[in-house]
């Protein structure tokens, strides 16, 4: 693959004809549209095969996508995808014409917002057992003798504050997901991977009034809650969680 032959991909979007973004792009490429009927893709030339996922290049790919929801919502691609020739991204627009329009459609005038709810205590599991008697009492039970607790023991243990903190989980991601469905065109839930962590959610609103009430809906599920809970939500974001992109 020679220096300019390789394209870099950020975004999917409907036709831009031929127009040129700046040199934002990758290691400071210049970004521009490819356009094959309907649709357009947002790339940059790329002469490697592989790109690694340093801060740097993530930043790049995110400062594209950004630049591009100035004036309309993309299709974002996943970092680190590279194309061939202008002749390959034309076939994949082509092949995937009807595919981008329909998602094209779905996300048209919308963004993402994030929202991510944690517990903020200094242990959760003394803050579960604190909460929640069942768990306390099996604690007390199974580690308040003089023995030492067996391995089954402290499985037991382990087992049912995982399932209390997911049942927590559901509760409360329900809770907040009522206040604000409607603000919402649609809801998404992430997984979680902290253990602090009560929920993940992905939403996709309004470009621009819909923002507003997305925030104040926040600030309104936030009251359901006491001082251990701590809200925090971030955006807008090109709607990475909404599309659904199989390039053949």
């Amino acid at each position: 693959m020679s220096s300019l032959e390789g394209k870099y991909l950020y975004a999917i979007v409907a036709d831009a004809g031929d127009q040129e973004f700046g040199k934002i792009g990758m290691e400071g490429g210049r970004v521009y549209s490819i356009t094959e009927g309907p649709v357009s893709a947002i790339v940059s030339d790329f002469g490697q095969p592989r790109i690694r996922p340093e801060r740097r290049n993530i930043a790049s790919h995110q400062a594209v996508l950004k630049a591009l929801m100035a004036d309309r919502t993309p299709l974002p691609i996943k970092f680190g995808v590279v194309s061939g020739s202008i002749k390959d991204i034309k076939k994949i627009l082509s092949r995937n014409k009807n595919a981008f329009l329909e998602q094209l459609r779905r996300v048209e005038g919308k963004v993402e917002m994030g929202l991510r709810v944690s517990w903020d205590v200094p242990n959760i599991f003394e803050y579960f057992i604190a909460v929640y008697p069942e768990l306390r009492s099996a604690r007390d039970r199974l580690f308040g003798t003089h023995r030492e607790p067996s391995q089954e023991d402290k499985i037991e243990v382990g087992r049912m504050f995982d399932r209390l903190l997911q049942e927590a989980r559901e509760e409360h991601a329900s809770k907040v997901e009522d206040v604000l469905t409607p603000c919402c065109f649609e809801v998404k839930r992430n997984t979680t991977r902290d253990e602090r962590d009560v929920m993940k959610l992905a939403c996709l609103v309004g470009r621009k009034e819909s923002q507003t009430s997305f925030e104040a809906a926040v600030l309104e599920a936030a009251k359901l809650f006491d001082n251990n809970f701590a809200f925090d939500f971030n955006g807008p974001w090109a709607p990475h969680n909404f599309v659904e992109l199989e390039l053949a």
